[in-house]
């Protein structure tokens, strides 16, 4: 078959178009329409995220020291866990039991009557424990109000005490010296040892980490106001896998800076947001490594939005959507996120058909 093109020109008012036709053989024309590929404007949930590098590992370390007198007897292993009421180490050949809480036993607890955040540390552990410690009373015995965060060392409580000592080895005698137990934050692991068995209790002993494995990820100073704890994160693993994951705390110490900001001189200040995989044997092959952490920091629900490729950039400034029969209409942009755009616009609906360029 014979196939010849024919060039028509066409006047359109005062411009000249040029046409080109297909002539087959037989003598019919058929014409070619371009084709143009379209998409459908959909409602969608769009997020801004960015990625940051961590380190994964057990987290920061936290240094335990001795307190009081007596030589250090028994020490620890790396790696041996940290558990409430079980003993840490051991002076004079006596054990020194962890108690969970946030403030240190500061002074000699043996006196019924005694009101304060130590006492409360004490009952709170006991109680866990599942001695029976009483109940607290609401003023102390000259009528003042007991705080909160506060407890009174009962009567009660001495006898949880002496029960609680004699199931860990203790002499019974309801009362706790300073240095006689350890008090650290929560359940925890041995990271390093730091003293030898023989020297003096008084001075660092070891250092532990959180029991099970963390994300450590330096966040700008300034950037750190758009994380929050308990939100969800992703971690790319080395091997390029995804993990669920979560805030799980965000530092009170500002890192870097300068002379003043710790160190690194020079280097910006940076905060560390520790980061808790959602699942432990997502990584329990891996003892450390490097991580990006992806961080949601905005959202934008069930907006209006298109493939980035639909936009039509206008000679004037600004944006539009080409409709299937050439017509444009104007749009705001909004959030761009993952090859989509957020838009608005007059007209502008959802099941809307457009042209994209892909």
């Amino acid at each position: 078959m014979v196939v010849a093109t024919v060039t028509l020109v066409i006047a359109v008012g005062a411009g000249v178009g040029v046409l080109a036709l297909r002539r087959h053989a037989d003598g019919d024309v058929a014409s070619t329409p371009p084709s143009v590929a379209t998409t459908t404007v959909t409602r969608a949930d769009l997020s801004d995220t960015r990625s940051l590098n961590g380190t994964l590992g057990f987290g920061p370390e936290r240094v335990v020291k001795g307190a009081g007198e007596g030589v250090v007897t028994r020490l620890p292993k790396v790696g041996d866990t940290v558990a409430r009421g079980k003993p840490l180490y051991r002076v004079n050949d006596r054990p020194v039991p962890v108690l969970f809480g946030g403030t240190p036993l500061f002074r000699t607890l043996d006196r019924p009557g005694l009101v304060g955040s130590d006492v409360r540390i004490v009952w709170d552990n006991l109680k866990a424990l599942g001695y029976h410690t009483g109940s607290q009373p609401s003023r102390d015995t000259d009528g003042t109000k007991i705080g909160t965060g506060q407890a009174v060392l009962t009567g009660s409580l001495v006898a949880a005490i002496k029960k609680w000592q004699k199931a860990v080895g203790l002499e019974p005698t309801g009362t706790i010296g300073v240095g006689q137990v350890a008090v650290l934050s929560g359940p925890a692991r041995v990271s390093a040892v730091k003293a030898l068995p023989g020297d003096p209790v008084a001075g660092e002993l070891l250092a532990v980490t959180e029991k099970v494995k963390l994300v450590t990820v330096p966040v700008g100073a300034t950037e750190v106001g758009t994380i929050t704890v308990g939100a969800a994160v992703v971690v790319a693993l080395p091997d390029s896998s995804e993990i669920p994951a979560k805030v799980a705390s965000i530092s009170q110490t500002v890192r870097g800076g300068g002379p003043d900001g710790g160190t690194g001189q020079g280097s910006p200040p940076t905060v560390d947001v520790l980061v808790a995989p959602t699942r432990a044997a997502d990584v329990a092959k891996l003892d450390a490594a490097a991580v990006q952490v992806r961080f949601t920091t905005s959202v934008h629900k069930n907006v209006l939005a298109v493939p980035v490729g639909a936009l039509v950039a206008l000679r004037e400034g600004g944006h539009a959507l080409q409709l299937p029969d050439g017509e444009l209409v104007a749009v705001e942009t909004g959030m761009f996120a993952r090859g989509l755009v957020e838009i608005s616009g007059a007209g502008v609906t959802e099941g809307l058909d457009v042209v994209t360029a892909s």
